[in-house]
């Protein structure tokens, strides 16, 4: 039989989630979303088919695995309710929440005692293309690493880190990443506009290069670097473009603001334990 799930929050990342599990064949019969949200749970059954709930407590009474998805401002007053309940149920506890460390979600649980896996995913998991960060502490053990990365891989893939630090470098690498593409997106749109192009044509051939690009890096036995030179021409246009890039410090600049990012979720995850 499926592992009973209840996701604690029914907002865009939780049902990216729910729905690629049924996209893949769980049975919606055994997912249950919580949220005081009434017509988004109506939108969920209707969409998906799961069981929905207002009631916190009766959702994670009966569940397997519980899934952590509301804001981590909130999450303090949402899990401090649930601690009796998680006392008898004693499910596998999957957290999205990020800055929320495993021994805060603990205290916050009422046990730290309780098996749980901390994930950092990232937006693309909306089209089932998500890259997600995994960390579970050491004394977990392997049948709950294996089902949260099952459960998990149904929205993209999933990658574990051995340290639970490192989920900050998967934040900047991964989790905000998406935004990094978009903005480059949107930067080459307006360089077609100014070159000329109509601002629709320049936004599909944009998006259209970056998907095949990643493609191909995905499927090339090739390193991006490898694939960047088999592009480049000697004194062609290409090269021309890249050295532009260089010389603007391109690298460097990706650099700063993934460090940025970093830096920004090791200070938010402070404050989040400081609450």
């Amino acid at each position: 039989m499926a592992s009973q799930l209840t996701f604690i929050g029914a907002g865009n990342m939780a049902s990216a989630i729910f729905g690629g599990l049924i996209d893949n064949g769980y049975p919606a019969e055994a997912i249950t979303a919580t949220s005081p949200d009434d017509d988004m749970l109506k939108q969920h059954r209707a969409r998906y088919g799961i069981q929905t709930t207002g009631d916190n407590i009766a959702g994670v009474s009966e569940a397997d695995v519980v899934i952590l998805a509301v804001k981590p401002q909130i999450m303090r007053e949402v899990c401090e309710p649930l601690q009796e309940a998680l006392q008898i149920s004693r499910p596998l506890i999957i957290s999205i929440a990020a800055g929320l460390t495993i021994e805060t979600l603990g205290q916050w649980l009422g046990d730290d005692s309780l098996p749980i896996v901390r994930c950092m995913p990232n937006t693309p998991a909306l089209v089932g293309e998500g890259a997600t960060g995994l960390y579970a502490p050491p004394g977990l053990g392997e049948a709950h690493r294996a089902l949260a990365g099952e459960l998990l891989s149904a929205v993209g893939i999933v990658e574990w880190v051995e340290e639970e630090t490192l989920l900050s470098a998967v934040t900047a690498i991964a989790g905000s990443a998406p935004a990094y593409f978009f903005y480059m997106l949107e930067a080459m749109e307006n360089a077609g506009v100014a070159r000329g192009l109509s601002r629709e044509t320049a936004r599909r051939l944009a998006i259209q290069t970056a998907l095949g690009a990643a493609h191909m890096a995905k499927e090339s036995e090739h390193d991006p670097k490898t694939l960047k030179q088999q592009v480049m021409s000697p004194k062609g246009t290409t090269e021309r473009a890249i050295s532009s890039f260089e010389q603007a410090g391109f690298e460097k600049m990706v650099d700063d603001a993934t460090l940025a990012c970093f830096e920004r979720a090791e200070s938010l995850a402070r404050e989040l334990q400081d609450q």
